[in-house]
């Protein structure tokens, strides 16, 4: 009721609902976070789960791949999970890293294997100092918001897979790249920003603020030689989804799929005689191009489709560039393959 105006006024909900923060909803510890999580343990990426049971009290946890299991029937209902790196170091170098001043959190593993920590500031880092001598190992981790960064975070589901207990956190890049992935599907398509081309030829393109990749088969159906042929850094490109890895949290693209397949087309084209550059020589015939584009795709002539003369076998005889006519033979859209036999010999040139 509204003291300033002392008549019943209708609610829509309860006053004591939890209004969730719309920028940032709480990953839940279902099967796709624990698919990621044996995937971070596995890559050694991770090997700690920190456990909030209730505010302000965790346990530690370490990972192991064979425990994972083991560990997740421990957690108490509802608590906020935190998958932290590795976390240990020696003792003296987990003391250098004591800040001059300030509050931290220090864990330290005894010589049976058990986890402990405790919360300290300055006045305090002499006593926990001595008490950590004997430690196998010992870490310090910052305790604010800003500094206190998890590889992923999550809460415990209740035992009918809705999430009932919110926690107020701050996502994690592992964090905001699920609740991104979570609206991606196969076959979508898509439209980012090339970011970079490794020197192994994978295409790095910004979706979104993701990372997505396009392999280099899936980059053109047409013949080509480095990936920058077909895209360039900082181009806009559509592609297509053709999966979405939520335990590696990897979403391979096609661009490809969004280009006419020029493969079928050529099934038609069989038994016409075309002219053409050979593109290269191998020692078991040459590849003839059977489009007249620059991009064109070349057809294999086998050795035994040259023509049947000793100079025309010989390897030295026709070089890349010639000209040659060719019959095609035959189309395989399936392997991508096309076949061909020569009709003359090379042009003179």
């Amino acid at each position: 009721m509204n003291l300033a105006y002392p008549y019943p006024e209708r609610l829509d909900a309860s006053p004591y609902d939890f209004v969730l923060d719309q920028q940032h909803v709480q990953r839940p510890a279902d099967a796709d976070f624990w698919a990621r999580l044996r995937w971070v343990v596995s890559s050694h990426r991770a090997t700690f789960l920190e456990e909030t049971y209730v505010r302000n009290a965790s346990r530690w946890h370490r990972l192991t791949y064979e425990n994972i299991e083991t560990v997740r029937g421990q957690l108490a209902p509802r608590a906020q999970l935190a998958v932290w790196p590795d976390l240990l170091t020696e003792v003296d170098g987990a003391v250098a890293a004591l800040p001059d001043e300030g509050t931290v959190e220090i864990l330290w593993e005894d010589a049976n294997g058990r986890i402990a920590g405790t919360i300290a500031d300055e006045t305090r880092f002499e006593a926990v100092t001595r008490r950590i001598t004997d430690a196998r190992a010992a870490a310090v981790i910052p305790i604010t918001g800003d500094e206190r960064l998890p590889l992923l975070t999550a809460v415990l589901p209740d035992s009918d897979g809705i999430l009932r207990a919110r926690w107020r956190t701050e996502p994690t890049p592992s964090d905001r790249d699920w609740a991104f992935l979570k609206t991606l599907r196969r076959g979508q398509l898509v439209t980012g920003t090339v970011k970079w081309i490794a020197d192994f030829g994978v295409t790095f393109v910004d979706i979104g603020g993701f990372t997505a990749m396009i392999n280099i088969p899936e980059l053109s159906w047409r013949p080509f030689d480095h990936p920058t042929e077909i895209v360039s850094v900082g181009q806009e490109v559509t592609a297509e989804v053709l999966d979405v890895d939520m335990s590696r949290e990897r979403v391979p693209l096609s661009l490809r799929a969004v280009q006419e397949d020029p493969w079928p087309q050529l099934t038609q084209r069989i038994g016409q005689v075309v002219t053409g550059p050979v593109t290269k020589v191998v020692p078991f015939g040459l590849f003839v191009r059977i489009e007249d584009r620059e991009d064109g795709i070349a057809a294999l002539v086998h050795i035994e489709g040259l023509a049947d003369t000793p100079v025309e076998r010989s390897e030295h005889a026709v070089r890349v560039g010639d000209i040659l006519t060719v019959k095609i033979l035959d189309v395989d859209v399936t392997r991508r393959t096309a076949l061909a036999c020569t009709q003359s010999r090379p042009a003179e040139g």
